[in-house]
């Protein structure tokens, strides 16, 4: 995808490592520059080595649902680069594990403000800071969690559900200038999921049809794809990136 991004500016969340870390790498070998975010400094200072130094990203940590964080990287990606044309909503969690009616009303809360109100918020502030004038594209990491009920992750899967009809409500509304759009991965190798996998790859990835478990780049190629030009006349998609294993209307997670 080289010159697919050349002199465009995003902002990647989540994106010390695993996914984010890969969306954000694609971006600059297509000519981006990123600003990644993250908790930690000093993971994100990492991070920022790997994708080629300070003049490719910039790495800024910070919790993704804190509205004070997020127009201070907003205002950095302009700053530092002059635009902000692309956003990436990388960051989730799961707070709640085990059946509904187990579930803490306080760990959901704080698992809808990180899935579901931060994306919104961070799309407020780009598009208020630039996108609303001169456009731009959205992904929202979603999860195939929130296609079909999931094993001791409902609550999750429902807010994933829930970033899904704000991406197609975003996109509704933001149209022609922003284009707003989410992928659903399946379980991908990284440290948020390795509960899912970890001891018994080989069982869970004999599951899928395509007999692996993906891997950031899966989801980053995906990512990169909805943000280009190649995908000028979609919006408000969901992109299902997951092996093939939604097609067997088995239960997910393996």
């Amino acid at each position: 995808m080289a010159g697919t991004f050349e002199g465009k500016t995003a902002v990647v969340t989540g994106a010390s490592r695993g996914i984010g870390l890969a969306v954000a790498q694609r971006l600059i070998e297509g000519g981006a520059r990123v600003v990644i975010t993250a908790r930690t400094q000093q993971t994100l200072d990492e991070a920022v080595g790997t994708l080629g130094g300070p003049a490719h990203a910039v790495g800024l940590a910070g919790s993704a649902d804190d509205p004070g964080h997020q127009a201070t990287v907003v205002d950095c990606a302009i700053d530092a680069f002059g635009s902000l044309d692309l956003l990436v909503n990388n960051t989730g969690g799961n707070y709640c594990h085990g059946p509904l009616v187990d579930t803490d009303p306080a760990d959901a809360r704080k698992t809808v403000d990180v899935n579901c109100i931060a994306a919104l918020s961070w799309v407020q502030h780009a598009h208020r800071a630039w996108m609303g004038e001169h456009g731009g594209a959205v992904v929202n990491v979603s999860s195939v969690a929130g296609i079909r009920p999931a094993p001791d992750m409902g609550f999750y899967g429902a807010t994933k559900v829930m970033l899904t009809y704000l991406t197609q409500q975003l996109a509704a509304e933001l149209g022609p200038a922003v284009r707003v759009n989410a992928v659903a991965p399946a379980t991908v190798k990284t440290r948020f999921a390795a509960s899912l996998y970890e001891g018994r790859e080989g069982e869970v990835a004999a599951t899928y049809p395509l007999k692996r478990l993906g891997v950031p780049d899966d989801i980053g190629a995906a990512v990169a794809f909805l943000l280009s030009d190649d995908a000028s006349w979609i919006t408000g998609q969901l992109l299902v990136v997951d092996g093939g294993i939604t097609l067997l209307g088995a239960d997910w997670p393996a």
